[in-house]
């Protein structure tokens, strides 16, 4: 299945906005082709092996299934899919995201076409040049973090953008995000502490250092990015790790302002699901105050300081 390039253009077809069902639902077979390229992937990139079966399974049963599994995702409320067999929470939010929207974004970060302008320029009335500048104006790789910004006053300062266009994308996002399946918060000031949905910090700084080292050592398989990499290479490292529950992949970022700073080795994206809750957290060296020197989950400082405050307070350190 090629998903990178358009049959008359050889340009990335346009996706359809994500808050809106398509044209014409995916049939069974499709869906069921989405799940098995899925456990390709993960298959191919050392994934744990039961979450592998586990899209197999699912992709088969779906194939199988005598209903339309893509009606039931958009018209059903949550719950009722996951009663077809071998469909859990994780897969589940994956069918409904790929009934709604035509497209899966778990499926573009196993094949290393990861893009937060991508998505930005998703949005109705940001196209492709603002979607680069919001990137780079406001460092978020996210559409939370971008509804945060919204409501925080820090799109308003991004050239283009005045109270009332802020308003307007704040409406438009709030009525995105309400629908979604990774809606977690609303309107947030400070960003919460770890919870049900969302890995704690130690668990995070874990596998973002077995990244990197088994980076170092070349003990990952690489993929081939689509983005800055005119040579179409295979130099981005990917680690696949299940662990207290969570499905966590970890990458190199291969955004267009970790290329602008060099910190294309130095940030790590690491992207988590458990249960149909995903999201993602940048971790980063840190180059101020008390923790400089030190890897930081992005956003979360206070908790990876009182995280590093505990390990010095600990007998024998």
């Amino acid at each position: 299945m090629d998903r990178t390039t358009g049959p008359a253009t050889g340009r990335r077809p346009a996706r359809p906005f994500p808050w809106r069902r398509p044209r014409r639902l995916p049939s069974n077979a499709e869906i069921a082709l989405v799940l098995d390229r899925v456990a390709e992937l993960l298959g191919a990139q050392g994934a744990n092996r039961y979450r592998v079966r586990a899209y197999r399974r699912a992709a088969g049963n779906v194939r199988e299934a005598e209903t339309s599994v893509a009606e039931l995702a958009v018209t059903s409320p949550i719950g009722e899919l996951e009663r077809l067999p071998g469909i859990g929470r994780t897969i589940g939010a994956a069918i409904r995201e790929y009934a709604a929207t035509g497209w899966l974004a778990s499926l573009d970060r196993l094949e290393g076409q990861v893009s937060p302008e991508d998505l930005f320029a998703s949005v109705p009335g940001i196209g492709d040049a603002l979607a680069h500048r919001l990137h780079a104006s406001l460092h978020v790789d996210t559409l939370e973090e971008l509804e945060l910004a919204a409501h925080d006053g820090r799109l308003e300062q991004v050239p283009g953008f005045g109270s009332r266009r802020a308003e307007a994308l704040r409406e438009v996002l709030g009525g995105l995000l309400s629908r979604s399946s990774r809606r977690r918060s609303r309107m947030i000031e400070i960003r919460p502490a770890a919870t049900a949905t969302q890995p704690g910090v130690d668990l995070l700084l874990r596998v973002d250092a077995e990244y990197r080292r088994k980076a170092a050592a070349g003990d990952l398989r690489t993929i081939t990015p689509r983005r800055f990499n005119p040579e179409r290479r295979a130099w981005l490292p990917i680690l696949h790790r299940d662990v207290e529950g969570w499905a966590l992949t970890a990458l190199f970022s291969n955004t267009a302002r970790a290329h602008e700073l060099g910190m294309t080795r130095d940030w790590v994206i690491v992207y988590y699901e458990r249960n149909g809750d995903e999201g993602q957290a940048t971790i980063v060296t840190e180059w101020h105050g008390p923790l400089a020197g030190q890897r930081v989950v992005r956003g979360r400082e206070a908790e990876c300081e009182a995280l590093t405050m505990s390990a010095r307070r600990a007998p024998g350190v």
